[in-house]
């Protein structure tokens, strides 16, 4: 394949960010964040936990190599008080199959601005959600519904951020209505007092999605996710030499998702089980980099475009096929390392553009909405004047999320 052909195919390859890949994420990590009714008043003990082996096949100069097998728990209590509000409480958990010894902060990004404290046997945080739901409007305190729940187009952020960074924590609003859907939050990754040796750190994200079809029983929905994250390090307390950094992401597109027959295939069970294509979905993304402060990225703007194709058949295996073009020069926060010109392996190596197809297929089984088993594999084609390389990666999850009953409501 001719590398001229490769911005061509990538305007053919238009996708959604639900297709395979996010298929397995969606499955396993994303969390229903409405209030269960039925259970107000209960006192409930829950086990969230997600055991993990993901083997990363790197050898490029964009990314080393790596394993990741462990797993996290969070044990905690729940309780829904009244219709409106909901309280968790509890730990998070990680650990690495032979690790003994973690940094006490987030996991994406360790650098400078991060403590230099570390935890041993097991990393461990504290847990706690507060949430309070109005008619179109949820509002959470502490722990947020994040990472997969952000619903980001995969350019902007590495799916595998769910088996690896802390849960995140902030403040966060969810707006539902019948033609948007609009998550805004804001992660504290590092809190400073004052004389501290390490940089303050927040990120600040935006996806509001806009849906064109009013009607959820239409074979055809369309949408135009625009999404923005922000990072910034620094602080009023901030007694380090590094100074104010702030660099974002942003992204618009179209998204197209067909389901066969929705309506009949609802009525239906039988068929929906039995019907080989269950959806079919498209996209196209334009995204920029910017960096308003600092020197944390060796350029300020960037530019790249990202198309897909993903179907979904028989409700479990999910095949897509993407691109990312960068014309010149492009970084990302959360994305993974294939889609930008930033290496992660060798300290201030840059590339003068890059092109990256990248296919993946996923197989998921729900034996209940409390235990999810997903698998995957991943191939990455990168190429640029001094890049030319193929890597992969697999991996095997299993989601396990019991609750039970410890005091029942009187109601």
């Amino acid at each position: 394949m001719r590398l001229t052909a490769l911005p061509l195919i990538g305007l053919l390859l238009a996708g959604l960010p639900h297709g395979s890949k996010a298929q397995t994420w969606d499955t396993l990590c994303r969390d229903d964040y409405r209030i269960d009714t039925a259970a107000v008043g209960s006192l409930n003990a829950e086990i969230d936990a997600l055991a993990f082996f993901q083997n990363n096949e790197f050898s490029s100069k964009l990314q080393k190599g790596y394993t990741l097998p462990g797993a996290w728990l969070q044990p905690k209590l729940t309780i829904s008080p009244l219709r409106q509000l909901h309280i968790e409480a509890g730990a998070h958990l990680m650990f690495y199959n032979g690790a003994n010894r973690y940094p006490n902060y987030a996991y994406h990004d360790i650098v400078r601005w991060k403590g230099n404290q570390h935890s041993h046997g097991v990393h461990a945080l504290p847990y706690f959600r507060a949430q309070a739901d109005f008619k179109h409007l949820t509002l959470v305190l502490g722990n947020l519904y994040g990472a997969q729940n952000h619903r980001l187009i995969f350019p902007l952020f590495n799916p595998e951020q769910n088996l690896s960074t802390d849960p995140e924590m902030g403040f966060q609003l969810l707006l539902d209505r019948p033609r948007v859907h609009l998550d805004t939050w804001i992660n504290w990754q590092s809190y400073i007092f004052e004389m501290d040796s390490h940089q303050e750190a927040f990120t600040v994200g935006v996806n509001s999605t806009l849906l064109w079809n009013r009607d959820k029983t239409k074979s055809l929905q369309w949408e135009t996710p625009i999404q923005v994250i922000l990072q910034h390090r620094g602080g009023e307390q901030d007694t380090t030499s590094m100074g104010v950094q702030t660099v974002c992401n942003a992204s618009v597109g179209l998204r197209m998702t067909y389901r066969p027959a929705p309506s009949s295939l609802e009525a239906n069970a039988s068929s929906r089980k039995h019907s080989t294509l269950t959806a079919l979905r498209a996209e196209v993304n334009a995204l920029g980099s910017y960096q308003q402060h600092g020197t944390l990225w060796p350029f300020d703007t960037g530019f790249a475009i990202h198309g897909a194709v993903s179907a979904t058949l028989w409700q479990r295996l999910g095949l897509e096929m993407g691109y990312v073009g960068i014309p010149r020069q492009y970084a990302n926060l959360y994305g993974s390392p294939f889609f930008g010109t930033l290496s992660t392996r060798y300290s201030g190596l840059t590339f003068n553009g890059m092109h990256t197809l990248y296919a993946t297929a996923s197989y998921t089984y729900v034996f209940s909405p409390a235990y999810r088993l997903g698998a995957q594999l991943d191939l990455y084609s990168s190429h640029s004047s001094n890049v030319n390389a193929t890597c992969f990666g697999f991996g095997v999850y299993l989601r396990v999320n019991p609750s039970f009953v410890l005091k029942k409501s009187k109601r």
